[in-house]
């Protein structure tokens, strides 16, 4: 059977971040409640398509979907492995924030078949933690941590975040050896995006002076690398590392156009080349009205997304099947220094690595 990748959208958190653009905000327990009953009615809905496919990753985001109870986690996976056939090797993956999650939510996971958790530290420095509206200090990120390998996890990763306002290399690289050191499989290092509509946007928008300047944030992307490198973690995409054999299974799924179903609030799917979106209106999903946005892709569309996903990853893409609509643009990357090729694969560079958003671009405005 067909491998499927699933993702279960939870929007609810404790403050919404600064720095966040995502469809997550928050809620009392009653709507918390309401939300789990329709997404399991949503996912009811899906039956017939459950026969065609075999689950092979389960990714739980939000959000923080640790802030909800863990029996109504618990009703979640049940309901999903009433309805699906989950592969036994299957990555299930739940996103948590440190300090909302204790020995016994963590033991549910565990009893539940959940065997990957994603912590969003995001900082070592408390200072830092503030100024983003994390709710959490560093000592908690290590309470829930050191629990969580107490619980029988052996597939952790943590989130950092670089370029954040008043940063430095510094501790940059103090905070990314403290993570290092404790030795979780994986590693998610990205850098501080501005993002239009956040606090953060209204902060910091016009004012890139309280920001590390941009070779600031390229010499903490270099650092990155090669700190990690050091404590034995590969990169695998550009903003990805994990010890051998932890590469998070349902994010290449993305990369490498896999197919998945998406459930809750704003959810994305990708089946048969058809591309959905869930609805985003929290009240019109309440009443039951899930559905949202829905378009074919076109074999432009679906080529343009190999090249402009694919790329990510650092081991790069075979060009053959779709090579010959941008031999031309391939050869200038080339001739630049921001593709290279190797075994039949072409990929980013290091110095395509430092305008990756540029040459992604290209694959998407090549007509």
């Amino acid at each position: 059977m067909k491998g499927l990748g699933i993702y279960v959208h939870v929007p609810f958190c404790v403050r919404k971040c600064g720095y966040c653009d995502f469809l997550s905000f928050p809620a009392d327990e009653g709507v918390q409640r309401r939300y789990v009953e329709r997404l399991l009615e949503e996912m009811e809905e899906s039956r017939g398509l459950a026969l065609m496919y075999e689950v092979a990753t389960v990714f739980i985001g939000g959000g923080t979907p640790s802030i909800l109870e863990g029996r109504w986690i618990e009703e979640i996976l049940w309901r999903l492995q009433e309805i699906y056939r989950v592969r036994e090797d299957a990555e299930i993956t739940i996103e948590a924030n440190p300090g909302t999650v204790d020995a016994e939510k963590l033991g549910i996971y565990q009893a539940l078949g959940i065997n990957r958790i994603s912590f969003g530290l995001q900082s070592t420095v408390d200072a830092e933690l503030e100024r983003l509206g994390r709710i959490h200090s560093y000592g908690e990120f290590l309470e829930s941590f050191g629990l969580a390998r107490e619980a029988g996890f052996e597939n952790i990763n943590v989130d950092l975040m670089s370029a954040l306002p008043g940063q430095s290399l510094g501790s940059w690289c103090e905070g990314l050896e403290r993570v290092a050191g404790l030795l979780p499989e994986h590693i998610s290092a990205y850098s501080l995006m501005i993002e239009e509509g956040t606090d953060f946007y209204r902060r910091y928008g016009e004012h890139p002076e309280c920001l590390p300047s941009e070779d600031e944030e390229r010499r903490m992307y270099e650092q990155t690398g090669e700190i990690l490198k050091g404590w034995g973690y590969g990169q695998y995409e550009i903003s990805n590392y994990a010890r051998e054999g932890y590469a998070c299974r349902h994010n290449l799924g993305y990369w490498e156009r896999a197919e998945y179903k998406g459930y809750g609030l704003g959810a994305a799917s990708l089946l048969q080349d058809v591309r959905s979106v869930n609805q985003t209106d929290l009240k019109e999903y309440l009443k039951g009205n899930f559905a949202g946005s829905e378009e074919r892709l076109s074999e432009r569309d679906i080529r343009e997304e190999y090249f402009f996903l694919g790329l990510r990853k650092t081991e790069g893409i075979d060009p053959g099947i779709y090579g010959m609509h941008y031999e031309k643009l391939i050869k200038k990357l080339q001739m630049q220094q921001l593709l290279g090729e190797k075994d039949g694969k072409i990929f980013l560079t290091r110095k395509g690595i430092d305008v990756s958003n540029y040459v992604l671009a290209q694959f998407l405005d090549d007509r």
